[in-house]
Parts: structure tokens; C-alpha cells; sequence
């Protein structure tokens, strides 16, 4: 039984209580005086009546005229004359009903009060006895009368005590269910804080569950702090912050052959020049710090383009990688601002900063990619010290030259609707976790790839329909492989609430398929817009939904903002876990990452994965699951 329906009936019990009590007492005191005052009556009133007739003739005519006169003025039941011998003289007797008043309650109530009885005397002789009795019926109403009226005001009192408990047991509710709702977060592992209630046990008890997930989360933001220390040590070029040569060509290769949107994008190449005469003018400290500034401007363009990543080649040579991003003019606009900020901004020595840029797209190489820009780069530098060249190739994956024609197949496509591709996601034991299911739309006669498309979906703002018909796919399918999916959001969806009321119509529409449905996002989108995603997770975890991120790894110190969320699973980025097998650095972040997942109820799997040896060592590292090309369908 609940506290609170443990506390109504405290309260009914003790107003029931409190109201039987009441009645038993005063009806008890009343019925006491009033008999009291009844035997007052009978003595006082057959007294006077005896000694009336004591001064009378004793003729029976004028003693019955007596009688029936003083029986008509009063209540009475009885008057009867006897004589000495007990012969029997006059009487009179009123019928014994009382009207009015419930029998039971003349039953429950009912008075014990003798006939009062008196001497008449004739002179010196005794005339006879004579015996009095009042009628009852005018005490029972009386008393009946201050039953109602006592029920009556304990109604009331009830009622105002009833409402008063009400908001007194309200007051107690809201409090008690935001501690319960934080205990069932805190069993689920995710340690989310409460305000303080008014009512001082339940504060303590409050204060208690939030200094645990205090602790938590201070333990939690200390070791992914330390994580993503030995990440940078291991990934990044300790002078600059950017990549090293190895992790970003890593992450170029990732991107080239992923089945995404980050399979097309924008690749820079940023150099430098005169490093040497620099740094003998300069020194090594403010070279250092020039090219830490050089580093710093290109990454603001990375984010402001948004998912962007830097590196660092070599000495001079910095590359700048924009998944998705084709729009020629801003990139070249942003990167030429950038480059000539910083120029101005080193008065002591004169800086050269060519630049040579070109899209990338499925089925390019990076050996292809790095070639051309290299010649691109060269000729830059023969432009000046802010020369920029773009890479003049034939694109062959361009369906379409212009917006509208691009807006009328993606609409087109949209609506005929997409068709999902599978690709299996394990767990340690073999089995199947979900399916990752990357879309596909029928452009020019053939299925392509999201990386073909995903660019303009975006540029075009289509992406809101697309993740919808997305979904509506993988409810059918669902529906008829009972397997579970797992689909892509778009960063520009979760932060259209039209977007998010269909997607729950959908979903609550069918509850058995919602409930084998995985959902996730990019790292990157989750984090920058954090509210947006908390609501989400709100709104799809009652109705099964799984909810996850992808491509974790460079912000994994961000974690600590995203435990109380409701996150079920977290897929590491292809760059944490190529080559793992040999790399004990690697080994002891994944491991560390794991286990922090693992403590906050999240399962951690592994992108990526080309090998046996990589599958293998990833789960010895205690992940709970594996994708990617070396991943074999379950039998």
C-alpha cells in the first residue's frame, strides 16, 4: 500500500474516530442531564399535584377534574390515583409513540426514569398514592435535535480537516514523487539532482541522493578528464592541439569510406611557408604560439561549418576536414578571412598562408585527394602569400547542377521512399544487438548512398522529411522482420519540435515496433544543443525508443552533461579502435571509456571494426558490441 493512501485512511480513521467519539460523549452527557432533569420534573410536579389534593375535598369527582386538568397543561404519560388498599381511584395515560425521531435512535438512547410517586393525605388519614410519569417524546426530540446538530458542525469540521489534509498530503506528494522519480534515475545509473523539499525527512533524504550523484558526477567528469587527456597525448600534436598526421588521415579515411553523410564534405590544405627562417627570427616559443593561432583560427572554422576537423601533417602543413559541406564561397570566404587575421596580427614578420581547397565525395581516394591538393597548394603559393587554389576535378558523383533540380529529386525521392540497407551490430556473445540501417534514396534510376545526397538534404533544409520517412521505413520493416533497427537523426531534426510531435504520433501509433527501435545521433550534434536533446530522450524513452550517439570519442569529456539523459548506448569512433590490437594506449582508453558506460547503464560499442583481431580485442576490453565491415551477420 502506497504512503499516501496510508495517510487518507490515518486520516479518515481519526476523523471517524474523532466523530464517534464526539457523539458517544455528548449524546451521553446530554441524555444524562435530560434524565436528570425529567426526575426533577416527575418529583416536583407530583408533589405539587399530591398537595393540591391534600387541601381538596376529597369528593372523586373534583379529584378526577383535578387530574385530567393537570394532565391536559403538562407532558405526561401517566397519572394514576390509588388508593391505601391499591384500588385503583382515576387515571390518565397518553399513548407511548413518539413521533419524529428514528426508533432506533429512541432504542439507542432510550431514558430510565422511574414514576415519582406522593402521599395524598385527607386530614390525618391517607387518602391514597398518587403516581406521576412525563412523556419522553419532547427529550428525545430534544435530544435528537443536538444529535443533527452535532453531526452537522462535525461535517463541517470534517470537511474544512479534509480539505486541509488534501493540500497538506499534496504538498507532500510532489516532493515524495521527485524523490522516488530520482531514486528510480539513481537505480537506473542515471544520477540526476532534485531540489530540496520543505519537509525536513524527505530533505534529508534529498540532500543524501543528490551529494551521491554529486560524487558521481564529479567522478565521472575526473576520470573522462582523464580519458580525453590520454587521447589528445595520443592523437594530438602536443604544440598545436590539432590531430597528428597519423589520427587525421585516420578520420580523412573514415570519412571517405563511411556509408554517410561524412562520405561527402570539403577538404583544405593550409601551409605555412618559410618555417624555418620564422623560427629563427621568432624563436621556437612564439613559432610554437603562431602555429597553436594558426591551429585555433582553423578549428573555429570547423566548428562554425560545424563537425569540422584539424590536423596538423607537418611542420607548417595544416589540413582542414568539412564533412557534408559544399558551398564553395563560404568555406573560401571563411578560411581567406581567417588566414588574413592572422597575417595582420604578426607585425614582426611577414607570413605566407596559401591555401588549396576541394570537395571530396564516395569513391575518392586518399591518395587522390592528398595528390591534388599538393599541386593545388603549389600553385597557390606562386599567387602570393595569401594565394588560393581550388582542385579542379570532374565530379563524378554531381547528379544535378543546381538547386531546383536538386529540389525536385529529393522531394521526389522523399516521397516515393527510402529504402534502409543493414548492416549487423553484435554483441560479445555473437548476437545480434540491431541492425544499422543507413538510408537510401532512388536518384537517376539507381539507389545512392546518404553520402551522395545528404549535403543537399541538408542545404535544402529536407532533412525534418527525410528522418521521417526514415522512420516510417523502419516501422514497416519492423513490422514485418520483428528485428530491431537502429536509424540516424539529423542534428537540423531534433531541434524542430513539428518534427518531434510526428515522430512520437508515429511511434505511439505502434508500440511492439517503437519498442525495437534504436535511435541516434552524431556526438557533436548531441552536445551542441544539449537541451534539445535532453528532450528527446524525454519524450521516446517511455514508448521503448533506444537512444544513442555515434562517432564518440573527441568530446568523450562532455559525458558528465549527458548521464542524467537517459542515453542507452555510445558507438566509439572508428579512429578510437583501428589498429587497437597493437596499441596499448588505445586499449587503455577504450577500456576506461567502457567502463565508465558501463557504470552509468550505457552500452559501449565499437565502430568500425575491419578485423578479427581488432572484434576480438575491443570485447576483450569489455565492450558490450561491434559494427563495421569485419562484423559478420549473426548465423
Amino acid at each position: 500500500m502506497s504512503l499516501i493512501k496510508q495517510l487518507w485512511i490515518t486520516v479518515l480513521a481519526i476523523l471517524l474516530l474523532t466523530l464517534g467519539g464526539s457523539l458517544a460523549v455528548g449524546l451521553t452527557a446530554l441524555r444524562g442531564y435530560t434524565e436528570q432533569e425529567i426526575r426533577v420534573k416527575n418529583s416536583d410536579n407530583v408533589n405539587a399535584l399530591a398537595l393540591s389534593m391534600s387541601q381538596l375535598d376529597k369528593d372523586p369527582v373534583i379529584i378526577e377534574l383535578l387530574m385530567a386538568a393537570q394532565f391536559d397543561t403538562g407532558h405526561y404519560q401517566l397519572i394514576e390515583l390509588h388508593a391505601p388498599d391499591g384500588e385503583l381511584i382515576a387515571r390518565r395515560e397518553a399513548d407511548g409513540r413518539i413521533e419524529s425521531v428514528p426508533g432506533w435512535f429512541v432504542d439507542l438512547v432510550r431514558f430510565d426514569v422511574p414514576p415519582s410517586q406522593a402521599v395524598i393525605q385527607n386530614g390525618w388519614q391517607q387518602y391514597g398514592t398518587l403516581t406521576l410519569q412525563s412523556h419522553h417524546s419532547f427529550a428525545y426530540h430534544s435530544l435528537w435535535r443536538g444529535a443533527i446538530r452535532l453531526v452537522a458542525w462535525f461535517g463541517l469540521a470534517a470537511l474544512v480537516g479534509l480539505l486541509l489534509a488534501g493540500w497538506i498530503v499534496r504538498t507532500i506528494r510532489g516532493p515524495l514523487e521527485a524523490v522516488i522519480a530520482q531514486a528510480r534515475d539513481i537505480g537506473a545509473r542515471r544520477f540526476t539532482t532534485s531540489p530540496e523539499p520543505r519537509t525536513r525527512e524527505l530533505r534529508q533524504v534529498v540532500q543524501a541522493m543528490n551529494r551521491l550523484s554529486g560524487s558521481v558526477g564529479q567522478m565521472l567528469h575526473s576520470e573522462s578528464e582523464k580519458l580525453d587527456k590520454l587521447r589528445r597525448r595520443l592523437q594530438q600534436d602536443e604544440a598545436t592541439g590539432a590531430l597528428g598526421r597519423d589520427a587525421f588521415m585516420t578520420q580523412l579515411s573514415t570519412h571517405l569510406e563511411s556509408d554517410d553523410e561524412r562520405a561527402n564534405g570539403s577538404l583544405a590544405l593550409v601551409r605555412l611557408t618559410q618555417l624555418t627562417e620564422i623560427n629563427q627570427v621568432l624563436g621556437r616559443a612564439r613559432t610554437n604560439e603562431l602555429l597553436r593561432s594558426l591551429s585555433l583560427s582553423l578549428t573555429k572554422i570547423a566548428q562554425a561549418q560545424g563537425g569540422g576537423i584539424v590536423g596538423r601533417l607537418n611542420g607548417g602543413d595544416f589540413a582542414l576536414l568539412i564533412p557534408g559541406g559544399e558551398d564553395n564561397d563560404s568555406l573560401a570566404k571563411a578560411l581567406s578571412a581567417e588566414l588574413e587575421a592572422l597575417r595582420l596580427g604578426e607585425a614582426s614578420v611577414s607570413l605566407g598562408l596559401p591555401s588549396a581547397l576541394c570537395h571530396y565525395a564516395p569513391g575518392d581516394t586518399l591518395s587522390t585527394l592528398m595528390a591534388g591538393l599538393d599541386g593545388a597548394l603549389a600553385a597557390a603559393e606562386t599567387q602570393g602569400d595569401l594565394g588560393q587554389q581550388w582542385v579542379e576535378t570532374q565530379r563524378s558523383d554531381l547528379l544535378y547542377t543546381n538547386h531546383a533540380d536538386w529540389r525536385h529529386a529529393l522531394e521526389r525521392a522523399i516521397a516515393q521512399g527510402p529504402r534502409l540497407a543493414s548492416f549487423p551490430v553484435v554483441d560479445a556473445a555473437g548476437d545480434l544487438l540491431h541492425h544499422e540501417c543507413p538510408s537510401r534514396l532512388h536518384l537517376e534510376g539507381e539507389w545512392r548512398a546518404a553520402g551522395t545526397f545528404m549535403p543537399w538534404v541538408s542545404r535544402l533544409e529536407l532533412s525534418t522529411p527525410l528522418d521521417l520517412a526514415v522512420a516510417k521505413a523502419a516501422i514497416d520493416v519492423i513490422g514485418r522482420d520483428q528485428a530491431p533497427l537502429g536509424i540516424n537523426l539529423s542534428p537540423a531534426s531534433i531541434r524542430d519540435a513539428h518534427f518531434l510531435t510526428r515522430l512520437l504520433g508515429l511511434l505511439k501509433a505502434h508500440p511492439d515496433q517503437a519498442r525495437l527501435l534504436w535511435l541516434e545521433l552524431p556526438e557533436s550534434a548531441a552536445l551542441r544543443d544539449l537541451e534539445r536533446f535532453r528532450l528527446l530522450c524525454r519524450e521516446l524513452q517511455p514508448l521503448g525508443c533506444r537512444i544513442g550517439l555515434e562517432h564518440v570519442g573527441s568530446e568523450f569529456s562532455r559525458l558528465g552533461e549527458l548521464q542524467d539523459s537517459g542515453l542507452s548506448y555510445l558507438k566509439f569512433d572508428r579512429s578510437l579502435v583501428q589498429g587497437i590490437e597493437a596499441s596499448a594506449e588505445q586499449q587503455t582508453i577504450l577500456r576506461g571509456m567502457a567502463t565508465l558506460c558501463h557504470s552509468l547503464g550505457i552500452l559501449a560499442i565499437a565502430e568500425g571494426v575491419a578485423s578479427d583481431a581488432e572484434w576480438q580485442t575491443v570485447l576483450d576490453l569489455g565492450l558490450d558490441g561491434v559494427t563495421g565491415p569485419g562484423v559478420r551477420q549473426p548465423g
